[in-house]
């Protein structure tokens, strides 16, 4: 299948007015890593085998979802084998975030509670729990220990360190929708951050550049105010998108909503709002991307070691650039975001129910 400009599928994707961004459509092109339609393939086989969706969702939906086009929109420059390894683990983290939502709309919270704590054992341990008997954990421990697998030790224990935090955020998610707290402006922010898993996404940039970068250079405020403010960009575009439709759907977590309820907001007064800061994320950003390119400059010392830096840094601040558009057409393209041509808007159709346990 050819890679479009603007689309992985064969036919032109249309933009709602609302919600364009003509700098980004302008000023950010949108690149594929080479491997794409084998990653597609790749992966699609992968949900099989793990049995994270059944064949017939697989067929049906899989490919329109778009899972491995965000991926391979983003992580360019990437082997081959990273390249499948973090296809595959955001494959999976769609599936976790579909299974966490289902739990929340059924009122599952000792299932819930059951998976939050067999995943925090198979971040901790992923060879011994990959057969497990629960799909979702098996896959997780799979594709956590091929991540595992690129750079040393420290790394692996960084993002260990980095996705508990994701999984607590995410039951904190839990607790909030089922009692229908609205968490202020900046709680809300805070934890957006780890339910978007900002930090996770920026530490795999660093195997896809095939280096693990030490803390001086990773924490350098040059360096991490470019890496948040692509990641900002991807989760508050997210919200924007789909405000309408968490109104209507009694959902709590949104920037928007809580602008609405503590800011005292109208809807269409949120809607800007946030649109605003969607807007400073990419303005921001290409301030933030000329002062770490500068920082990966002053790396290259003369040594080799200073070269490896100062390129290692260059790819991963392209790569956060590669963010904004890969977001942006993702969810134009993805079948996650065409709520109006469900029959259930509550009920994704690619989830299978039976198969979560819902009878």
């Amino acid at each position: 299948m050819p890679a479009f400009p603007h689309s992985t599928t064969a036919t032109a994707v249309a933009v709602p007015p609302s919600l364009a961004l003509p700098v980004i459509e302008a000023a950010f092109p949108r690149q594929l890593h080479p491997y794409w339609p084998r990653l597609q393939e790749k992966t699609r086989t992968w949900l099989l085998e793990k049995r994270l969706m059944p064949a017939d969702k697989v067929e049906e939906y899989a490919d329109g979802l778009c899972y491995t086009d965000l991926m391979a929109g983003y992580y360019l420059g990437a082997p081959e084998e990273v390249m499948q390894a973090i296809g595959d683990y955001s494959a999976w983290f769609f599936v976790w975030d579909d299974r966490h939502d289902r739990d929340i709309v059924h009122r599952r919270p000792q299932a819930w509670d059951r998976l939050r704590a067999r995943l925090h054992t198979a971040l901790d341990h992923p060879r011994d729990h990959l057969r497990h008997e629960d799909p979702v954990v098996a896959a997780f421990a799979d594709s956590v220990l091929r991540l595992y697998s690129f750079l040393p030790g420290t790394w692996n224990a960084r993002f260990a360190r980095h996705f508990h935090a994701v999984i607590e955020a995410y039951d904190r998610e839990f607790r909030n929708r089922t009692e229908g707290v609205v968490p202020p402006v900046e709680e809300y922010l805070e934890l957006r951050r780890l339910t978007f898993a900002h930090w996770i996404w920026t530490d795999l940039l660093e195997p896809s550049a095939g280096t693990e970068l030490p803390d001086p250079v990773r924490k350098h405020p040059a360096f991490r105010r470019a890496a948040l403010l692509s990641q900002e960009f991807a989760a508050w575009y997210n919200d924007l998108c789909s405000l309408p439709k968490e109104i209507a759907g009694d959902e709590v977590h949104n920037l928007g909503i809580s602008l609405i309820t503590h800011e005292g907001l109208t809807l269409e007064e949120a809607i800007a709002e946030v649109r605003q800061r969607v807007e400073r994320c990419i303005s921001d950003f290409v301030t933030a991307e000329r002062e770490a390119l500068r920082f990966a400059d002053s790396l290259d010392d003369g040594t080799v070691r200073g070269k490896e830096l100062a390129v290692a840094v260059r790819t991963c601040v392209a790569n956060m650039r590669n963010w904004f558009s890969s977001v942006y057409w993702f969810h134009h393209e993805s079948g996650r975001y065409r709520v109006d041509s469900w029959d259930d808007r509550s009920t994704p159709p690619y989830v299978d129910n039976e198969a979560a346990g819902e009878k």
